[in-house]
């Protein structure tokens, strides 16, 4: 390597003394640099100094007003998660309490730093997420008043108008104890239950809810309630009072049954939750229009390979297959079956697939399964009906393609070049012109286009057609 190369060891050759003038210079200029650099010199000092500082940052972003558009949130996101890992790094390994006051500060940040961006990325909710796990790690070495935690809680969680403190009561469960989430549901049934304050209503008033004030308030808090609950139930582990949340219409739904099944499985209640996802997958199956199904479908197989009933389970992940082509069904499939039958039963499904009515899931199936010549074979045989707007399937699947079959390759370009230019999708045009490029690039190794145009015919045919869409021709004769 040379001696050259960027890199942590050739740095730490320059010396400190060349190492602290490069680091001013670059920092110079640079807020998030100046703020990063003085944070490692107050870790030099000890945690208190750390935590100091942190403090201080974190007055500071909840002062600030400013919005920050998507070209800046990166630096705060990147910010946010210095502070999160100075937390872990420098404070949590020497006081546990204190990294927890500080890790709860950066939660409460979360309103103002969400009213004044836009986080539909979930950057920074990723960081929030991050900040709670931290407290889970740091909870069993907490020592704090356990009543005082509780209260704590249930304030931040009724009043967390972005999901802040999701996950916060599993998270300290170990830290609140036995006592401690008993008080919590003590609490919080006094709470939802008591008669609503004219400062909790003004927070609903004049936001256009169909319903009263009153109403948006008291249905709020049974939610809240019915949240609070079910957490603190999963960390006592006790599935009934998990499930009690939860009407008997409720546990058909799609959206709820696998959660609660799941659990039932892992308290090895297995006939429950099975007479639980059965019931919710002929709720589903009545519906006209039905969720999607995988956490139903991986709930229910494992009820019944628990329960010993293979032959439906078999029956079960074939038909999962032929509906929607469905590798891990098919891979589950045949690991069921005696040796040799198993490869009988692979032929067949992917003769299945080959003929399976939607072309691009057909391919992408093939391709990922993997069976190359099987997929080629569909794509030259099915040319007619490639959709040139599926551009991951056709762009990833002649990709893998190419090397053994260029001309079903070439096919699936050709589908997304015509698609672009036929719908005069200019921004796509660069990349049309890619693809008529690895068209050309293919050519010479086809050697039998069957019934179909060569590239130069096909590219001829193009001119004609879409000649005075020059945008795209100037990529292509640059």
């Amino acid at each position: 390597m040379s001696k050259k190369t960027l890199n942590q060891a050739n740095l730490e050759k320059l010396g400190t003394q060349k190492l602290a003038a490069l680091v001013m210079e670059l920092v110079q200029g640079s807020a998030p640099l100046q703020r990063r650099a003085r944070m490692e010199l107050s870790a030099a000092q000890g945690p208190r100094e750390v935590a100091a500082d942190l403090r201080k940052r974190f007055a500071s972003l909840r002062r600030s007003t400013r919005f920050v558009d998507w070209r800046k949130q990166r630096a705060l996101v990147k910010d946010l998660e210095g502070l999160l890992a100075m937390i872990e790094t420098t404070i949590a390994p020497d006081d546990a309490n204190d990294a927890f006051e500080l890790l709860w500060s950066l939660l409460q940040l979360a309103p103002s730093i969400y009213e004044r961006t836009d986080d539909s990325n979930g950057m920074i909710g990723g960081v929030m997420s991050d900040a709670v796990a931290l407290i889970a790690e740091i909870s069993p070495a907490m020592s704090k008043d356990q009543t005082a935690l509780t209260e704590r809680i249930l304030d931040a969680v009724a009043d967390a108008g972005y999901g802040e403190f999701d996950g916060i009561i599993p998270a300290m469960a170990d830290a609140l104890g036995e006592d401690g989430l008993e008080h919590l549901k003590r609490i919080t049934d006094v709470w939802a239950d008591a008669a609503t304050t004219e400062q909790e209503l003004e927070r609903y008033r004049g936001y256009g809810f169909a319903s009263s004030a009153e109403d948006s308030l008291r249905r709020n808090k049974q939610l809240t309630r019915s949240i609070i609950l079910a957490d603190v139930a999963d960390a006592q582990g006790d599935v009934d009072a998990y499930m009690a949340r939860y009407s008997a219409e409720q546990l058909t739904y799609g959206t709820i049954a696998p959660d609660v099944a799941r659990r039932l499985l892992d308290a090895g209640r297995v006939d429950e939750a099975f007479g639980i996802i059965t019931r919710a997958r002929a709720a589903e199956d009545g519906k006209s229009f039905r969720t999607l199904r995988y956490d139903l479908d991986a709930v229910h197989e494992e009820c019944l390979e628990r329960l010993g009933k293979t032959e439906e389970l078999k029956a079960h992940l074939w038909a999962t297959f032929e509906q929607t082509l469905s590798a891990p069904s098919l891979r589950k499939y045949l690991k069921l079956l005696p040796d040799f039958d198993d490869i009988e039963a692979e032929e067949a499904a992917l003769a299945f697939a080959e003929t399976y009515p939607h072309l691009g899931a057909a391919i992408s199936f093939l391709v990922g399964w993997p069976s190359h010549d099987r997929a080629a074979r569909v794509v030259v045989a099915r040319a007619d009906a490639l959709d040139g707007n599926s551009y991951h399937t056709l762009s990833t699947a002649a990709d893998a393609l190419e090397p053994e079959h260029p001309l079903a390759a070439t096919l699936m370009r050709r589908a997304m070049v015509l698609d672009t230019l036929t719908g005069a999708k200019s921004k796509r045009y660069r990349h049309a012109a890619r693809h008529l490029a690895e068209c050309q690039a293919c050519d010479a190794a086809i050697e039998d286009y069957g019934d179909l145009p060569p590239h130069r015919q096909f590219l001829e045919t193009l001119k004609q057609d879409h000649g005075r869409k020059h945008g795209f021709w100037r990529l292509v004769d640059p």
